[in-house]
Protein backbone atom coordinates (compact mmCIF):
# COMPACT_ATOMS: atom_id res chain seq x y z
CA UNK A 1 0.00 0.00 0.00
CA UNK A 2 2.85 2.62 0.83
CA UNK A 3 4.75 1.71 -2.03
CA UNK A 4 1.80 1.92 -4.34
CA UNK A 5 0.89 5.60 -2.73
CA UNK A 6 3.93 6.81 -3.29
CA UNK A 7 4.19 5.78 -6.82
CA UNK A 8 0.87 7.41 -7.31
CA UNK A 9 1.68 10.54 -5.94
CA UNK A 10 5.23 10.82 -7.56
CA UNK A 11 3.14 10.57 -10.80
CA UNK A 12 0.43 13.07 -9.66
CA UNK A 13 3.59 15.48 -8.78
CA UNK A 14 4.95 14.60 -12.35
CA UNK A 15 1.15 15.52 -14.55
CA UNK A 16 0.97 18.14 -11.65
CA UNK A 17 4.16 19.63 -13.02
CA UNK A 18 3.63 19.22 -16.50
CA UNK A 19 0.26 20.49 -16.29
CA UNK A 20 1.70 23.88 -14.62
CA UNK A 21 4.31 24.20 -17.39
CA UNK A 22 2.04 24.21 -19.60
CA UNK A 23 -0.13 26.47 -18.40
CA UNK A 24 2.35 28.53 -17.01
CA UNK A 25 2.60 32.77 -18.82
CA UNK A 26 5.23 33.50 -20.24
CA UNK A 27 7.57 36.02 -18.46
CA UNK A 28 5.87 39.24 -20.46
CA UNK A 29 2.67 38.02 -20.64
CA UNK A 30 0.39 40.30 -18.36
CA UNK A 31 -1.70 38.40 -15.74
CA UNK A 32 -5.11 39.70 -14.82
CA UNK A 33 -6.18 38.65 -11.45
CA UNK A 34 -10.24 38.36 -11.29
CA UNK A 35 -11.89 38.58 -7.79
CA UNK A 36 -15.23 36.60 -8.21
CA UNK A 37 -17.77 35.44 -5.47
CA UNK A 38 -18.25 31.60 -5.25
CA UNK A 39 -20.53 30.11 -7.34
CA UNK A 40 -20.19 26.39 -9.38
CA UNK A 41 -16.43 26.71 -11.13
CA UNK A 42 -18.42 28.66 -14.34
CA UNK A 43 -15.86 31.56 -13.51
CA UNK A 44 -13.29 29.97 -13.81
CA UNK A 45 -14.34 28.03 -16.67
CA UNK A 46 -14.51 31.40 -18.32
CA UNK A 47 -11.72 32.89 -17.00
CA UNK A 48 -9.93 29.60 -19.06
CA UNK A 49 -11.58 30.28 -22.12
CA UNK A 50 -11.14 33.70 -22.64
CA UNK A 51 -7.28 33.18 -21.69
CA UNK A 52 -7.23 31.18 -24.90
CA UNK A 53 -9.23 33.28 -26.84
CA UNK A 54 -6.42 36.19 -26.32
CA UNK A 55 -4.00 34.61 -27.79
CA UNK A 56 -1.34 35.20 -25.18
CA UNK A 57 -2.60 39.23 -24.84
CA UNK A 58 -3.46 38.24 -21.30
CA UNK A 59 -3.84 35.36 -18.68
CA UNK A 60 -6.45 35.30 -16.02
CA UNK A 61 -6.25 34.12 -12.78
CA UNK A 62 -9.39 33.77 -10.34
CA UNK A 63 -9.40 34.23 -7.00
CA UNK A 64 -12.41 33.69 -5.03
CA UNK A 65 -14.00 36.03 -2.34
CA UNK A 66 -15.78 35.58 1.01
CA UNK A 67 -19.17 33.80 0.07
CA UNK A 68 -21.18 36.45 1.82
CA UNK A 69 -21.83 39.58 0.01
CA UNK A 70 -21.15 42.09 2.64
CA UNK A 71 -17.74 40.22 3.58
CA UNK A 72 -16.78 40.97 -0.10
CA UNK A 73 -17.98 44.47 0.08
CA UNK A 74 -15.17 44.41 2.86
CA UNK A 75 -12.27 42.74 1.43
CA UNK A 76 -12.60 44.78 -1.99
CA UNK A 77 -13.50 47.80 -0.36
CA UNK A 78 -10.33 47.99 2.20
CA UNK A 79 -7.59 46.52 -0.65
CA UNK A 80 -9.43 49.55 -2.83
CA UNK A 81 -8.48 51.99 0.10
CA UNK A 82 -5.27 50.64 -0.06
CA UNK A 83 -4.71 51.43 -4.10
CA UNK A 84 -4.15 47.32 -4.70
CA UNK A 85 -2.91 47.43 -7.48
CA UNK A 86 -3.64 43.40 -7.99
CA UNK A 87 -7.15 43.70 -8.24
CA UNK A 88 -7.51 43.96 -12.00
CA UNK A 89 -11.26 42.54 -12.42
CA UNK A 90 -14.06 42.09 -9.40
CA UNK A 91 -17.58 40.35 -9.86
CA UNK A 92 -19.28 42.94 -8.06
CA UNK A 93 -23.08 42.80 -6.36
CA UNK A 94 -24.88 45.74 -7.64
CA UNK A 95 -25.53 47.39 -4.24
CA UNK A 96 -22.38 48.05 -3.48
CA UNK A 97 -21.18 49.61 -7.14
CA UNK A 98 -22.30 53.25 -6.25
CA UNK A 99 -20.14 53.15 -3.28
CA UNK A 100 -16.85 52.06 -4.77
CA UNK A 101 -17.63 54.27 -7.93
CA UNK A 102 -18.33 57.34 -5.65
CA UNK A 103 -15.13 56.62 -4.00
CA UNK A 104 -12.81 56.83 -7.07
CA UNK A 105 -11.88 52.61 -6.70
CA UNK A 106 -13.45 52.06 -10.32
CA UNK A 107 -11.54 52.38 -13.63
CA UNK A 108 -13.94 54.66 -15.81
CA UNK A 109 -15.64 52.70 -18.48
CA UNK A 110 -14.35 53.71 -22.25
CA UNK A 111 -17.33 54.78 -24.32
CA UNK A 112 -16.44 52.15 -27.24
CA UNK A 113 -16.60 49.72 -24.63
CA UNK A 114 -19.01 50.88 -22.72
CA UNK A 115 -21.86 51.09 -25.84
CA UNK A 116 -20.84 47.24 -27.39
CA UNK A 117 -21.63 45.87 -23.41
CA UNK A 118 -24.93 47.76 -23.05
CA UNK A 119 -26.16 46.07 -26.59
CA UNK A 120 -29.51 44.24 -25.71
CA UNK A 121 -28.68 44.18 -21.70
CA UNK A 122 -32.22 44.11 -19.74
CA UNK A 123 -33.17 47.62 -18.54
CA UNK A 124 -33.26 46.49 -15.33
CA UNK A 125 -29.26 45.09 -15.36
CA UNK A 126 -28.14 48.19 -16.89
CA UNK A 127 -29.42 50.04 -14.13
CA UNK A 128 -27.67 48.20 -11.52
CA UNK A 129 -24.57 48.54 -13.42
CA UNK A 130 -24.65 52.22 -13.49
CA UNK A 131 -24.03 55.30 -11.38
CA UNK A 132 -24.43 59.00 -11.29
CA UNK A 133 -26.07 58.65 -15.04
CA UNK A 134 -22.80 56.52 -15.98
CA UNK A 135 -22.34 53.12 -16.82
CA UNK A 136 -19.26 52.23 -14.30
CA UNK A 137 -19.24 48.68 -14.23
CA UNK A 138 -20.06 45.65 -17.24
CA UNK A 139 -23.39 43.67 -16.96
CA UNK A 140 -22.63 40.12 -16.85
CA UNK A 141 -25.18 38.03 -14.93
CA UNK A 142 -28.51 39.36 -13.31
CA UNK A 143 -30.91 38.20 -11.20
CA UNK A 144 -34.73 38.34 -10.82
CA UNK A 145 -37.65 36.66 -8.76
CA UNK A 146 -40.31 35.07 -10.23
CA UNK A 147 -43.70 34.50 -8.20
CA UNK A 148 -43.73 30.47 -7.97
CA UNK A 149 -47.02 29.15 -7.18
CA UNK A 150 -48.69 25.84 -7.00
CA UNK A 151 -50.67 25.28 -9.79
CA UNK A 152 -53.30 23.29 -7.80
CA UNK A 153 -53.78 26.08 -4.59
CA UNK A 154 -54.53 28.64 -7.97
CA UNK A 155 -56.63 26.74 -9.60
CA UNK A 156 -58.96 26.26 -6.78
CA UNK A 157 -58.77 29.83 -5.62
CA UNK A 158 -59.57 31.04 -9.16
CA UNK A 159 -56.93 32.89 -10.38
CA UNK A 160 -56.02 33.36 -14.26
CA UNK A 161 -52.28 32.99 -14.09
CA UNK A 162 -51.15 33.67 -17.56
CA UNK A 163 -52.60 37.26 -16.21
CA UNK A 164 -50.47 39.33 -13.80
CA UNK A 165 -51.75 39.09 -10.27
CA UNK A 166 -51.66 40.94 -7.11
CA UNK A 167 -50.09 40.31 -3.74
CA UNK A 168 -53.46 41.31 -2.22
CA UNK A 169 -54.95 38.13 -4.48
CA UNK A 170 -52.02 35.72 -4.06
CA UNK A 171 -52.56 36.48 0.09
CA UNK A 172 -56.40 35.97 -0.07
CA UNK A 173 -55.91 32.51 -1.83
CA UNK A 174 -53.35 31.50 0.66
CA UNK A 175 -55.63 33.05 3.96
CA UNK A 176 -59.11 31.02 1.96
CA UNK A 177 -57.43 27.79 1.62
CA UNK A 178 -55.40 28.11 4.66
CA UNK A 179 -51.92 27.81 2.98
CA UNK A 180 -48.65 29.46 3.95
CA UNK A 181 -46.70 32.45 1.46
CA UNK A 182 -43.33 32.09 0.92
CA UNK A 183 -41.39 35.02 1.22
CA UNK A 184 -38.29 36.24 3.06
CA UNK A 185 -38.42 37.86 6.29
CA UNK A 186 -35.51 37.06 7.94
CA UNK A 187 -33.22 40.09 9.39
CA UNK A 188 -31.23 40.29 6.63
CA UNK A 189 -30.94 41.12 3.21
CA UNK A 190 -33.09 38.92 1.98
CA UNK A 191 -35.43 41.14 3.70
CA UNK A 192 -34.08 44.24 2.25
CA UNK A 193 -34.93 42.91 -1.34
CA UNK A 194 -38.51 42.31 -0.30
CA UNK A 195 -39.33 45.62 0.96
CA UNK A 196 -37.50 47.15 -2.05
CA UNK A 197 -39.44 45.56 -4.21
CA UNK A 198 -42.56 46.28 -2.67
CA UNK A 199 -41.62 49.97 -1.93
CA UNK A 200 -40.60 49.93 -6.46
CA UNK A 201 -43.54 47.94 -7.21
CA UNK A 202 -45.96 51.02 -5.63
CA UNK A 203 -44.15 53.73 -7.62
CA UNK A 204 -42.18 55.00 -4.95
CA UNK A 205 -38.02 54.76 -3.79
CA UNK A 206 -36.59 54.00 -0.79
CA UNK A 207 -33.61 56.74 -1.56
CA UNK A 208 -35.36 59.65 -3.59
CA UNK A 209 -31.81 61.27 -3.64
CA UNK A 210 -29.08 58.67 -4.28
CA UNK A 211 -26.06 61.07 -5.02
CA UNK A 212 -26.85 63.32 -2.20
CA UNK A 213 -24.17 63.23 0.74
CA UNK A 214 -25.43 61.25 3.66
CA UNK A 215 -26.70 64.68 5.89
CA UNK A 216 -28.72 65.40 2.68
CA UNK A 217 -30.07 62.26 1.86
CA UNK A 218 -33.58 62.57 1.33
CA UNK A 219 -35.89 58.76 1.44
CA UNK A 220 -39.32 57.93 0.06
CA UNK A 221 -40.70 55.71 2.85
CA UNK A 222 -43.07 58.13 4.44
CA UNK A 223 -44.86 58.04 1.06
CA UNK A 224 -48.01 56.19 -0.32
CA UNK A 225 -45.67 53.47 -1.62
CA UNK A 226 -43.72 53.42 1.67
CA UNK A 227 -47.04 52.64 3.53
CA UNK A 228 -48.39 50.26 1.18
CA UNK A 229 -45.56 48.17 1.21
CA UNK A 230 -46.14 48.32 5.27
CA UNK A 231 -49.38 47.37 5.22
CA UNK A 232 -48.70 43.95 2.89
CA UNK A 233 -45.53 43.11 5.07
CA UNK A 234 -47.29 43.82 8.44
CA UNK A 235 -50.79 41.79 7.02
CA UNK A 236 -48.81 38.74 6.19
CA UNK A 237 -46.56 38.91 9.36
CA UNK A 238 -49.91 39.67 11.96
CA UNK A 239 -52.20 37.03 9.95
CA UNK A 240 -49.59 34.19 9.79
CA UNK A 241 -49.85 34.23 6.12
CA UNK A 242 -45.58 33.84 5.83
CA UNK A 243 -46.12 30.82 8.83
CA UNK A 244 -44.82 30.87 12.26
CA UNK A 245 -40.73 31.00 11.31
CA UNK A 246 -41.21 34.18 9.22
CA UNK A 247 -39.21 36.32 10.63
CA UNK A 248 -36.32 34.04 10.50
CA UNK A 249 -37.35 32.33 6.79
CA UNK A 250 -34.99 33.02 3.99
CA UNK A 251 -35.01 31.94 0.51
CA UNK A 252 -34.08 28.09 1.03
CA UNK A 253 -36.54 27.91 4.05
CA UNK A 254 -39.12 29.86 1.79
CA UNK A 255 -38.44 27.03 -0.77
CA UNK A 256 -38.74 24.51 1.98
CA UNK A 257 -42.15 25.72 3.18
CA UNK A 258 -43.12 25.90 -0.57
CA UNK A 259 -42.81 22.30 -1.28
CA UNK A 260 -44.67 21.20 1.73
CA UNK A 261 -48.16 20.76 1.88
CA UNK A 262 -49.28 23.78 3.01
CA UNK A 263 -47.29 25.59 0.10
CA UNK A 264 -48.91 28.00 -2.04
CA UNK A 265 -47.28 30.98 -3.90
CA UNK A 266 -43.62 31.75 -3.34
CA UNK A 267 -41.10 35.06 -4.06
CA UNK A 268 -38.02 33.29 -5.20
CA UNK A 269 -35.05 33.14 -7.62
CA UNK A 270 -34.38 30.90 -10.29
CA UNK A 271 -32.37 29.20 -8.35
CA UNK A 272 -35.45 27.00 -6.69
CA UNK A 273 -36.01 25.46 -10.10
CA UNK A 274 -32.84 23.21 -10.65
CA UNK A 275 -33.08 22.91 -6.63
CA UNK A 276 -36.35 21.24 -6.78
CA UNK A 277 -35.33 19.04 -9.90
CA UNK A 278 -32.49 17.95 -7.49
CA UNK A 279 -34.73 16.69 -4.82
CA UNK A 280 -36.87 14.52 -7.45
CA UNK A 281 -33.53 12.73 -8.55
CA UNK A 282 -32.16 12.40 -5.03
CA UNK A 283 -35.64 11.10 -4.10
CA UNK A 284 -36.55 13.35 -1.65
CA UNK A 285 -39.32 15.57 -3.32
CA UNK A 286 -42.11 13.66 -5.26
CA UNK A 287 -41.97 14.18 -8.85
CA UNK A 288 -46.38 15.41 -8.39
CA UNK A 289 -44.94 18.47 -6.54
CA UNK A 290 -42.59 19.88 -8.99
CA UNK A 291 -45.52 18.87 -12.02
CA UNK A 292 -47.90 21.01 -9.90
CA UNK A 293 -45.58 24.09 -10.18
CA UNK A 294 -46.09 26.70 -11.85
CA UNK A 295 -44.18 30.47 -12.43
CA UNK A 296 -45.06 34.04 -13.28
CA UNK A 297 -43.67 38.01 -13.05
CA UNK A 298 -43.95 38.84 -9.78
CA UNK A 299 -46.90 40.27 -7.68
CA UNK A 300 -48.62 43.53 -8.74
CA UNK A 301 -48.98 46.03 -5.49
CA UNK A 302 -51.43 48.55 -7.27
CA UNK A 303 -53.63 45.83 -9.63
CA UNK A 304 -52.78 47.42 -13.44
CA UNK A 305 -49.49 48.45 -12.54
CA UNK A 306 -46.39 46.47 -13.52
CA UNK A 307 -44.58 45.23 -11.10
CA UNK A 308 -40.83 45.81 -10.16
CA UNK A 309 -39.16 42.55 -8.98
CA UNK A 310 -35.81 42.52 -7.28
CA UNK A 311 -32.91 42.64 -9.03
CA UNK A 312 -29.60 41.04 -8.07
CA UNK A 313 -26.54 39.16 -9.92
CA UNK A 314 -23.10 40.18 -10.68
CA UNK A 315 -21.31 42.96 -12.70
CA UNK A 316 -17.80 43.31 -13.45
CA UNK A 317 -15.77 45.99 -12.33
CA UNK A 318 -12.10 47.07 -13.26
CA UNK A 319 -9.81 48.39 -10.43
CA UNK A 320 -9.18 51.75 -10.51
CA UNK A 321 -5.42 50.69 -9.53
CA UNK A 322 -4.82 47.77 -12.02
CA UNK A 323 -1.86 47.79 -14.77
CA UNK A 324 -3.62 46.68 -17.00
CA UNK A 325 -7.37 48.21 -17.18
CA UNK A 326 -7.28 48.66 -21.09
CA UNK A 327 -6.58 44.15 -21.30
CA UNK A 328 -9.22 44.47 -18.36
CA UNK A 329 -11.79 45.69 -20.43
CA UNK A 330 -11.16 43.29 -23.10
CA UNK A 331 -11.30 40.25 -20.67
CA UNK A 332 -14.49 41.48 -19.21
CA UNK A 333 -15.95 41.69 -23.02
CA UNK A 334 -15.15 38.31 -23.53
CA UNK A 335 -16.58 36.73 -20.33
CA UNK A 336 -19.89 38.61 -20.96
CA UNK A 337 -20.41 37.68 -24.84
CA UNK A 338 -24.36 36.34 -25.21
CA UNK A 339 -22.75 32.84 -25.58
CA UNK A 340 -21.22 32.74 -22.39
CA UNK A 341 -23.67 34.14 -20.29
CA UNK A 342 -25.83 31.47 -22.26
CA UNK A 343 -23.65 28.74 -21.27
CA UNK A 344 -23.13 29.94 -17.67
CA UNK A 345 -26.68 30.04 -17.57
CA UNK A 346 -27.22 26.25 -18.03
CA UNK A 347 -24.07 25.40 -16.12
CA UNK A 348 -24.48 27.64 -13.27
CA UNK A 349 -27.68 28.51 -13.01
CA UNK A 350 -26.98 32.15 -13.01
CA UNK A 351 -29.79 34.34 -15.36
CA UNK A 352 -27.76 36.55 -18.22
CA UNK A 353 -28.03 40.26 -18.66
CA UNK A 354 -28.07 39.80 -22.28
CA UNK A 355 -31.52 39.50 -23.62
CA UNK A 356 -30.24 37.36 -26.75
CA UNK A 357 -28.68 34.81 -24.69
CA UNK A 358 -32.34 33.85 -23.62
CA UNK A 359 -33.36 32.52 -27.29
CA UNK A 360 -30.51 30.07 -26.98
CA UNK A 361 -32.02 26.55 -27.77
CA UNK A 362 -29.97 24.60 -24.19
CA UNK A 363 -31.35 27.83 -22.26
CA UNK A 364 -34.49 27.42 -23.28
CA UNK A 365 -34.77 23.65 -22.69
CA UNK A 366 -33.41 23.77 -19.11
CA UNK A 367 -34.98 26.51 -17.58
CA UNK A 368 -38.76 26.59 -19.03
CA UNK A 369 -39.56 29.92 -17.82
CA UNK A 370 -36.64 32.21 -19.14
CA UNK A 371 -39.11 34.16 -21.17
CA UNK A 372 -40.57 35.51 -17.68
CA UNK A 373 -36.67 35.33 -16.35
CA UNK A 374 -36.35 37.76 -19.53
CA UNK A 375 -39.10 39.98 -19.12
CA UNK A 376 -38.43 40.26 -15.00
CA UNK A 377 -35.31 41.64 -15.67
CA UNK A 378 -36.89 44.16 -17.73
CA UNK A 379 -39.32 45.64 -15.30
CA UNK A 380 -36.92 44.79 -12.26
CA UNK A 381 -35.76 47.58 -10.10
CA UNK A 382 -32.47 47.70 -8.32
CA UNK A 383 -32.24 48.42 -4.58
CA UNK A 384 -31.27 51.70 -3.52
CA UNK A 385 -28.41 52.87 -5.52
CA UNK A 386 -26.53 55.20 -2.93
CA UNK A 387 -22.84 55.00 -1.29
CA UNK A 388 -24.78 54.48 1.77
CA UNK A 389 -26.15 51.63 0.62
CA UNK A 390 -25.17 49.50 4.11
CA UNK A 391 -26.42 51.59 6.32
CA UNK A 392 -29.45 52.50 4.75
CA UNK A 393 -29.74 48.62 4.24
CA UNK A 394 -29.67 47.81 7.85
CA UNK A 395 -31.69 50.28 9.26
CA UNK A 396 -34.34 49.10 7.18
CA UNK A 397 -33.93 45.71 8.71
CA UNK A 398 -33.50 47.08 12.08
CA UNK A 399 -36.67 48.92 11.66
CA UNK A 400 -38.83 46.64 9.53
CA UNK A 401 -38.38 43.39 11.61
CA UNK A 402 -40.11 41.28 12.47
CA UNK A 403 -42.80 41.42 9.42
CA UNK A 404 -45.92 41.27 12.26
CA UNK A 405 -44.35 44.56 13.89
CA UNK A 406 -44.49 46.62 10.52
CA UNK A 407 -47.05 48.88 10.76
CA UNK A 408 -48.08 51.64 7.52
CA UNK A 409 -48.81 54.37 10.05
CA UNK A 410 -45.69 54.34 12.12
CA UNK A 411 -42.81 52.15 10.73
CA UNK A 412 -42.49 54.26 7.38
CA UNK A 413 -41.83 57.51 9.92
CA UNK A 414 -39.41 55.44 12.56
CA UNK A 415 -37.80 53.85 9.92
CA UNK A 416 -37.19 57.32 7.57
CA UNK A 417 -36.06 58.86 10.85
CA UNK A 418 -33.49 56.03 12.33
CA UNK A 419 -31.76 55.68 9.14
CA UNK A 420 -31.32 59.89 8.51
CA UNK A 421 -29.95 59.69 12.72
CA UNK A 422 -27.49 56.86 11.69
CA UNK A 423 -26.54 58.92 8.15
CA UNK A 424 -25.41 61.87 10.48
CA UNK A 425 -23.54 59.79 12.92
CA UNK A 426 -26.62 60.65 15.54
CA UNK A 427 -27.37 56.69 15.96
CA UNK A 428 -25.65 53.87 15.92
CA UNK A 429 -26.61 50.37 13.68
Amino acid sequence: MQRRSKSIAAATGLVLAATLAACAPSDDTPVLTWYTNPDAGGQADLARQCTEASDGAYRIEVSVLPREASSQREQLARRLAASDSSIDLMSLDPPFIPELANAGFLAPVPDDVAERVSQDVAQGALAGASWDGELVTVPFWANTQLLWYRTSVAEAAGLDMSQPVTWDQVMDAARDQDKILGVQGIKAEAYTVWINALVESAGGQIVETPEADAEDMKLGLESDAGREAARIIGEIGRDGLGGPGLPTQDENASLSRFQGDSGSFMVNWPFVWPAMQAAVEDGTLDQAVLDDVGWAIYPQVNEGEDAAPPYGGINLGVGAFSKHPDLAYQAAECIVQPENQAAYFVTNGNPPANTTAYDDPEVQDTFPMADQIRQSLEQAAPRPQTPYYNEVSQGLQETWHPPASVNPDTTPETSTDFIIAVLRGERLL
